[in-house]
């Protein structure tokens, strides 16, 4: 009898774009011959190498801009792969068998087969399985696990189409695989599930109640800045547009001082923006946020006033990334 998870991978084996398929399927040779490749997951767009090769990870970090010790998730496509790089126990086996393939990584012990760069000098590692038919194939064609953070320069709004990978690396990629635009819009949760106690490092697709639920039992926050070491995204501002963005509720009016400002959020602002994007809800809002922001500091704005979401489901999320990009 199939598990939960093993449900969910069947469906997305069908495959009938043969055009498609060429196309991963020479990604996988570049992954395998040391090159970069962009591909779509359903969370961002990653920037990938083959996690097991020192070298071509290395072309990750000088790509990106990114500090040596901010770690790389590693991207597998089934459970055998997973156990080849870390040490699993039995939440992360549960919480495999409930979320992916999906938007949640999982940090765990780490097998010395995997390179201490790719770690970001760390014991641990972030492990997890995308739930996109293009990344799963690229995985599988491959053989090897994929290293990938977004596929941006460091410290810009992560990317959610193929075109912005082009237009931000472009040169550094030996291909962009386009999978049109990714269906969550924000990076993957992060948990750390190596210890006695899980850990929520970063909010992303999964919310804190849905692991909650799962484990029937309460999740911590960080509580230092070495716990959020064994995350990617934490520790550096991350999602900057390249004009300001302030934080502020639906009463926000004129104190920008007389600067062009625009206003996104799920609420009609006060004041008269020079633009305005009012989303139909905080899912919205979550998965239009890079688009908007690389749009807006495109548009002529001088600022741009972000509406402080919910904190519920994706709301917590939004507002991580909201906070990191204000650079607060």
């Amino acid at each position: 009898m199939m598990s939960r998870m093993e449900e969910r991978l069947e469906k997305r084996k069908a495959w009938s774009n043969d055009e498609m398929l060429t196309e991963i399927r020479l990604a996988a040779q570049m992954i395998l011959s040391g090159e970069l490749v962009g591909f779509p997951t359903e969370t961002v767009y990653g920037l990938g190498a083959n996690a097991l090769d020192m070298e071509a990870v290395k072309k990750i970090y000088e790509a990106k801009g990114r500090p040596s010790d901010n770690p790389l998730i590693i991207h597998v496509c089934n459970i055998k792969m997973a156990e080849s790089v870390v040490d699993l126990n039995w939440r992360a086996r549960l919480l495999m068998d409930i979320f992916w393939p999906g938007p949640i990584s999982l940090v765990l012990r780490a097998k010395d087969i995997v390179p201490e760069i790719t770690r970001g000098g760390l014991d641990t590692a972030a492990v997890r399985m995308p739930d996109n038919a293009i990344a799963l194939e690229l995985i599988r064609i491959s053989g090897v696990p994929i290293a990938a953070p977004s596929a941006n320069r460091s410290g810009r709004p992560s990317p959610t189409d193929a075109v912005t990978v082009r237009e931000d690396i472009g040169e550094a990629v030996a291909i962009v695989l386009d999978g049109g635009p990714a269906k969550v819009g924000l990076e993957s949760t992060v948990l750390d599930v190596s210890g006695e106690s899980p850990v929520l490092l970063r909010p992303g697709g999964i919310s804190k109640e849905e692991i909650e639920t799962a484990l029937n039992m309460p999740i911590l926050l960080p509580s230092d800045g070495n716990s959020l070491k064994r995350s990617p995204g934490t520790r550096y501002r991350h999602y900057a547009p390249k004009i300001p963005l302030l934080l502020a509720d639906c009463s926000y009016s004129s104190e920008s001082g007389g600067k062009k400002w625009a206003w996104i959020g799920t609420s009609e602002p006060t004041g008269s923006p020079f633009i305005k994007i009012i989303f139909k809800d905080t899912e919205e809002y979550a998965k239009e946020l890079f688009r908007v922001l690389r749009l807006i500091e495109k548009s002529g704005a001088e600022t741009i006033i972000a509406e402080i979401p919910d904190e519920s489901g994706i709301g917590r999320a939004l507002k991580d990334r909201l906070v990191r990009a204000s650079g607060i």
